[in-house]
């Protein structure tokens, strides 16, 4: 297992770059519809912050290693769900 430092650092890398990928997309897109933008935005900065609590206070009775497995899936789940949004703006 990596480090709880370096699995948040990841997290920040992947967020920030999602983030601006979104800003990106909206501010290229033409379209003035600004309420999506903003709670795909939303939807990132909540993603970012559930999985950073995460990482910092595992779940007690799960072994590390199905615990943080467990976590990545859901990130990456997550991540890729939003990114969908991101292409359909």
């Amino acid at each position: 297992m990596a480090s709880k430092r370096n699995l948040k650092k990841m997290i920040n890398y992947i967020c920030s770059d999602v983030f601006s990928e979104c800003m990106a997309a909206s501010l290229y897109s033409g379209k003035k519809d600004t309420e999506d933008v903003k709670a795909i935005l939303s939807s990132i900065l909540i993603v970012h912050d559930n999985s950073i609590r995460r990482v910092s206070h595992p779940e007690p009775g799960m072994s590390k290693k199905s615990y943080y497995k467990d976590l990545k899936d859901k990130f990456n789940a997550q991540i890729c769900e939003i990114v969908d949004h991101i292409v359909n703006i």
